[in-house]
């Protein structure tokens, strides 16, 4: 794992093999759609275009910074951040995570060079999990919606779940699970990679070495061309989602005391992509017509941390044991944020 030193996603796949599969299913979808419903194809590519495009900042930052420190030569400093107690790691990752501004899909490139130097899967997990749940503006946006108890309870409710996957991937570590968490079919360098790059030497001033240039122009172009292909794909999943799945049968779903309707409210937001800033508005309507404190949050939770563009990556990245371990800790982890939350508001 050690050996990708960075590469970031060079050559990653995921269920449907190959680059013409996936922008032949992102052609295809249209054209279905202008087939059976055109009416509606302008707004789903309306929403598909202002979502992927509010992504690329931090896709160009993020394939940017990768390809720089693959260049310069500084993996082994990177990995040494990583070094350190365990338990520490898992605890500042969840904090860091619940005020990291990233959400789900946007923090996969960094999970990825993490991945790439050999950084505890446990920590990842936990700064995984945790940060596409809350971030300042998102926390503000929520209290000006729900009130400042229902951004508190965001915030408790990621750091409580990054250390709970965290915790729960370093005990299943310790009973020989997730032993090479990355897919097999990752590549492991890039043909522009030269010895000179491992030996720990940092250059900072690269462009200055053939060798260092070709590396980083090779690293940006591949990182780029994943990104923008898997992104975009899923960006048009949730566009369909948005469009197709009305708001009042989830409200029919989720209304209700008990924990019946947070465990429902998770399992629906789990699919029903919802950002921070969109969210709040909607369960603020929701909560008019009887839906509760604890589903409320379970949903908002649940839909931030498993919604459809981010398992998406996270599938492209990983094995299938640890998107399952992802899902799995999200899914209860928000149920069990609000049963608590649930408590404390009644």
């Amino acid at each position: 794992m050690t050996e990708l030193a960075l590469n970031g996603f060079n050559g990653l796949r995921m269920g449907v093999r190959g680059m013409a599969s996936v922008w032949g299913l992102m052609l295809a979808i249209p054209l279905a759609v202008a087939t059976l419903d055109a009416a509606r194809l302008p707004d789903i590519l309306e929403i598909a275009l202002a979502a992927f495009a509010g992504t690329v900042p931090f896709i160009a930052a993020a394939v940017l910074l990768i390809a720089y420190l693959k260049a310069t030569g500084t993996t082994a400093l990177v990995a040494r951040t990583f070094e350190g107690r365990e338990t520490r790691m898992i605890f500042l990752a969840a904090l860091v995570g619940g005020l990291a501004p990233f959400c789900s899909c946007e923090v996969i490139p960094f999970i990825a060079a993490l991945l790439a130097i050999g950084a505890p899967l446990s920590a990842i997990m936990a700064f995984w999990l945790s940060s596409p749940v809350i971030d300042p503006p998102a926390a503000l946006i929520t209290a000006a919606a729900l009130g400042w108890d229902f951004a508190f309870g965001k915030a408790a409710a990621a750091v409580a779940i990054g250390l709970f996957g965290g915790f729960g991937v370093r005990l299943l570590v310790r009973r020989h699970a997730f032993a090479a968490p990355l897919r097999e079919d990752v590549a492991g360098g890039c043909g522009a990679c030269g010895s000179t790059l491992e030996t720990g030497e940092i250059v900072w001033r690269f462009w200055r070495e053939p060798l260092r240039a070709a590396t980083f122009r090779s690293e940006a172009l591949e990182n780029a061309r994943f990104l923008v292909k898997w992104l975009a794909f899923a960006y048009l999943i949730q566009a369909l989602l948005v469009t197709y799945v009305p708001a009042a049968l989830i409200a029919g779903l989720v209304g209700g005391p008990g924990a019946g309707p947070i465990v429902i409210g998770a399992l629906v937001g789990t699919p029903a992509y919802l950002n921070g800033y969109a969210a709040p508005a909607l369960v603020a309507g929701l909560m008019e017509q009887g839906m509760s404190a604890g589903a409320a949050l379970a949903f908002m939770v649940s839909g931030a941390v498993t919604c459809v563009p981010s398992m998406v990556a996270v599938w492209s990245l990983v094995r299938w044991q640890v998107f399952a371990a992802y899902v799995g800790f999200g899914v209860t982890g928000a149920i069990l944020s609000g049963v608590g939350f649930g408590a404390l508001m009644g």
